[in-house]
């Protein structure tokens, strides 16, 4: 609420007129290739924002390198443009120092898993309260299309003339690995579920990882069309819900079950089969988080989506705070001076 002064002088409370997505886009012209997926990102994001009901100059989007990065100029909210691979540990100062602030990180394969990979997984440990989003391409976009650490095994591209030799990163697995306390994987042509996504994540307390699938039509197109195109999209997905059985297929007749640890999918209409086989998600699960995050691992598995993992921990600067006035109370203020001379000290003439 803001104040306003009447024609007799008297202070009364005027309301604050709702921000609508048009108000997070700023004056720049938006310099992607025409049909890639970051168009799409960027609508949601900024269509979503408004319901958050935070002010413009308490949000800041932080990025690294490549065409993912471009989105803090976008925004008409604070930004940073770091340096390749820096992002997280940029966003992560930034939220200690500043804990009032919105934070949010952009970032691709290539920049938030390659030379960024140590800074994003040390974040997730720590667990700040900020938002990651990681738009997954399986490509490097922005350099001309060498392979990334997505890069399906055998993939030929400019810096793989004969394919690749590497194994790619799961970066669901990796985020539950690291520590992360909210999960979730979406994709850039199913806007509703991304929305619902991002604002799950926004609202998670702690840090939120969101894998992003999103289509790159120059470098590396139809990298995702299983999940995406209608003929094939029903039998490669599944999306996942707490309290959800999960169910996938046209007619949700396929589920998955569980023979011990190893999952299998039945036909719950097949006569031997029920959808009491079926296992019902449970989000707070990190054991089946990791195996559901697994899935493509399997052939003939469907792909999750969905929010894979989410609990509550200790959030990072609020432990830093409390630490910090603890100190304060026990030891006093402290003084730089004395920090400096303790101890054995030399004085050169």
């Amino acid at each position: 609420m803001e104040t306003e002064t009447t024609t007799n002088g008297t202070i009364e409370a005027a309301a604050k007129p709702k921000l609508t997505a048009k108000d997070f886009a700023s004056d720049q012209d938006v310099r992607w290739c025409p049909g890639c997926g970051d168009y799409s990102i960027l609508a949601q994001v900024q269509r979503v924002m408004p319901s958050f009901n935070l002010p413009k100059e308490k949000t800041v989007f932080v990025a690294g390198i490549g065409c993912s990065s471009r989105f803090p100029y976008y925004m008409d909210t604070y930004g940073f443009h770091g340096i390749h691979g820096r992002a997280s540990s940029i966003a992560s100062g930034l939220k200690m120092a500043r804990p009032d602030l919105d934070v949010w990180v952009t970032s691709g394969d290539g920049d938030l898993l390659s030379i960024g990979g140590n800074h994003f997984i040390h974040t997730l440990r720590r667990n700040l309260d900020l938002v990651i989003m990681m738009f997954n391409n399986k490509i490097y976009g922005l350099t001309k299309g060498q392979y990334s650490p997505t890069s399906e095994h055998g993939k030929v591209t400019k810096s793989s003339p004969f394919g690749t030799l590497e194994e790619p990163f799961n970066p669901l697995t990796l985020a539950l690995g690291s520590g992360g306390s909210f999960v979730a994987r979406t994709m850039d042509r199913d806007p509703k579920h991304m929305q619902d996504i991002i604002a799950k994540g926004k609202g998670h307390k702690g840090t939120a990882f969101i894998e992003i699938f999103q289509n790159c039509n120059i470098y590396n197109d139809g990298a995702h069309e299983l999940y995406t195109e209608k003929d094939t999209k029903p039998d490669h997905t599944i999306y996942v819900e707490n309290g959800k059985p999960l169910l996938f297929g046209a007619k949700k007749d396929k589920g998955i079950k569980l023979n011990g640890f190893r999952p299998e999918i039945i036909n719950i209409n097949d006569g031997v089969h029920s959808i009491n086989d079926v296992i019902v998600y449970d989000e707070t699960s990190k054991e089946l988080a990791m195996i559901v995050a697994q899935l493509c691992d399997f052939e003939d598995f469907p792909v999750p989506f969905g929010v894979l993992y989410k609990v509550q921990k200790p959030v990072y600067e609020e432990q830093m705070e409390e630490q910090i006035t603890d100190s304060i109370e026990k030891l006093g203020k402290g003084s730089l001076e004395k920090l400096l001379f303790a101890g054995n000290t030399w004085e050169i003439k």
